[in-house]
């Protein structure tokens, strides 16, 4: 275990300047989304989202982007786990992109709000079958004996809707969040790394400043 602090390595794949940066964080996070998409780099949409409980204890999880708009960052979930709790009881929420094959990361802090009806059934049923049972079956966060229950459990679901359309779960949902700051980081060399902080004006506009790495 002792060997870890030697692990190191040097960031020399790019850099970050003024000049690449956009009035609107949303365009530059589009344009660094793309070009994770165009790496082949595994789950390019992959995210943590730590929230905060009623007492004030952090958690952290990793779910997937779904869907990104002006207004911000899109996610799906069960609305009885333990992330829709505490966005229940605080809505402030941070999330995380971590591109290290890419050297990159973004950071968000933001407001979760729920998505509507309307847009969680377009998305639950765009889903493949197996995944809507898999949503339904699965009581999210809670506690059970054996991963056998959970299969069986989710056979005789796909038994039940073998010939008919799955319903839309009540307890299935997402969240919108709208950012209110987004960092952009870049690797440097020595440690150098490039960092944009961009935080939201009371008249929607973004205020950009460089921090030290």
């Amino acid at each position: 275990m002792s060997e870890f602090n030697q692990y190191r390595r040097e960031y020399t794949l790019g850099s970050l300047e003024e000049g690449d940066l956009d009035p609107n964080p949303m365009s530059l996070f589009k344009t660094w989304l793309n070009v994770a998409v165009e790496s082949n780099i595994p789950d390019p949409n992959a995210m943590t989202v730590a929230t905060v409980n009623a007492k004030g204890q952090p958690s952290q999880r990793i779910v997937l982007l779904k869907d990104l708009t002006d207004e911000g960052f899109v996610f799906y979930t069960n609305l009885g786990s333990r992330k829709a709790k505490e966005l229940s009881e605080n809505p402030n929420v941070s999330l995380h992109f971590p591109w290290h094959m890419l050297e990159r990361q973004v950071r968000i802090n933001g407001v979760a709000t729920p998505l509507s009806r309307t847009a969680v059934a377009k998305y639950f049923f765009s889903r493949p079958k197996d995944s809507q049972l898999g949503a339904i079956v699965s009581k999210q966060s809670q506690p059970i004996s054996s991963r056998q229950m959970l299969l069986t459990q989710f056979q005789q679901l796909k038994d039940k809707y073998a010939q008919g359309e799955i319903p839309l779960p009540d307890f299935w949902g997402g969240f919108l969040v709208k950012p209110e700051q987004i960092e952009f980081w870049q690797g440097g060399e020595h440690r150098l790394h490039d960092r944009f902080e961009y935080t939201k004006q009371a008249d929607a506009t973004w205020h950009i400043q460089r921090l030290n790495p």
